[in-house]
């Protein structure tokens, strides 16, 4: 095996509020992100959605743009609000028209559409309704879903429910660095079943009319502990259940993870084992999105796994702190196929925010990105050798982008975007790209 699979997708994520811009345009009805960035001292430097990089309206010289990298898929969500301004009943028809317009526009283009169908862009609308805590948000989303496909299963083949629900709940709910902006234990475990039951409610309903294929995308970090003591290891054990097993145990084995009583404490909540069983819809495969590791050590701090993360000094760090090793993602890789079986896998992210230089006569060179995505495909390759069924790549991101509560401060592109000219400049790391998927990895090897 001296390249990757013939049939592996190369692709690139984005996400809806972080690179469509006019989040209003056109009908489109607010999220609790557009919501969220226009409350004063939360993001940084006052940074919204409201351009970003303006793909709303430059998506086709972007999709232009990734035809010259020589991608064949594009990751992108749909934002649930453009869709359904109120997030139920009243469709908004320009706002779904522009999804099939950037499905049509990709296909032309040789590359398949792999559709994430939320990503963390509540209706402002269903928000002010309870949003994840209320029950029926299962529902909602669960039509939401049906409406979405009636429009694009005929040409898209690939659907994710949603991304990172674990980051919706912790972030969210827990520490409140993402709206709704709550800091509360006692909904994270509320929280994260409702998103469970949204998930198996769209794939009920893909089973019952879809064509294509349906998973979800996971946050995985590897934990590993800090010295070998044992209360060392058993904090290791409870942040991965914590962080890893959390979604992936009700959806593949119809249970959560045991200890899970332990880690809540009297915030835990216990629901019925039928309902738990709902959880378990059959899914085609399961996308993994990989940036870092923890290394943990017991705290006796009050929080849900009760371990802190120790800093490795001497290693290399990217510009949100997270620690660059690749070693993690075989390490993850493996262990997802030997907990949950030979599913097929794609890594739905991977990437790293640097601090890039200028652009310099149309040229951005960024070293220690490119070594990033060279060592981690190494690491991807790996897998596929000791037997992982892995079937495609996504780097995060295409774009530099509207990096959450950092705004624009934080870049993770292969393509360099100028936020006040919207030019694009393809960065070294995208030069690269492009020679891997040229030579299927061969260059790599």
């Amino acid at each position: 095996m001296n390249s990757f699979p013939d049939n592996f997708l190369w692709g690139a994520a984005t996400s809806a509020y972080q690179v469509e811009g006019s989040p209003l345009a056109d009908g489109a009805g607010p999220s609790i992100w557009h919501q969220f960035s226009h409350s004063p001292g939360k993001i940084y430097n006052g940074d919204t959605g409201n351009t970003a990089c303006d793909h709303y309206r430059r998506y086709r010289q972007d999709v232009q743009l990734m035809q010259g990298l020589g991608l064949n898929a594009y990751r992108f969500s749909v934002a649930w609000g453009r869709v359904l301004p109120e997030g139920r009943g009243r469709v908004n028809g320009k706002g779904l028209d522009f999804y099939q317009r950037l499905v049509d526009a990709l296909l032309e283009g040789g590359m398949e559409p792999f559709v994430t169908l939320y990503h963390w862009d509540l209706p402002l609308a269903l928000d002010q309704q309870g949003g994840w805590l209320n029950r029926d948000s299962a529902a909602w989303f669960g039509d939401y879903a049906e409406l979405v496909f009636r429009a694009l299963d005929d040409r898209v083949r690939f659907w994710t429910t949603l991304n990172e629900p674990w980051v919706i709940a912790h972030l969210g709910h827990l520490q409140g660095l993402h709206p709704p902006g709550r800091a509360n234990l006692t909904e994270m475990p509320l929280v994260s079943h409702h998103l469970l039951r949204a998930h198996a409610r769209a794939v009920e309903a893909y089973r019952a009319m879809g064509r294509g294929q349906i998973g979800i995308a996971v946050n995985l970090e590897p934990q590993y502990a800090a010295s070998e003591a044992a209360e060392a290891g058993a904090a290791r054990d409870r942040a991965h259940a914590y962080l890893n097993q959390y979604y992936l145990d009700p959806i593949l084995l119809g249970h959560y993870p045991e200890c899970m009583g332990e880690i809540f404490g009297e915030a835990w909540q216990e629901f019925s084992a039928d309902e738990v069983q709902s959880l378990r819809q059959p899914i085609d495969f399961v996308g993994i999105n990989y940036y870092s590791r923890s290394v943990v050590q017991h705290c006796l701090e009050t929080q849900p796994t009760r371990a802190a993360r120790v800093r490795q000094a001497d290693r290399l760090h990217t510009e949100l702190d997270w620690e660059v090793y690749p070693a993690g993602l075989l390490d993850t890789l493996l262990w997802v196929k030997g907990r949950y079986g030979d599913l097929p896998l794609y890594l739905t992210e991977n990437g790293a925010a640097f601090a890039d230089p200028p652009v310099t006569d149309g040229r951005v060179d960024d070293p220690l990105r490119v070594a990033y995505l060279r060592d981690h495909l190494l690491h991807a390759h790996q897998a596929i050798r000791q037997g992982v069924n892995l079937r495609g790549y996504f780097v995060w991101s295409l774009l530099d982008n509207f990096e959450w509560q950092h705004g624009y401060s934080k870049r993770f592109g292969i393509v360099h975007v100028d936020f006040e000219t919207q030019q694009r400049t393809l960065k070294q790391s995208a030069e690269f790209y492009r020679r891997v998927i040229e030579s299927r990895g061969r260059i790599l090897l």
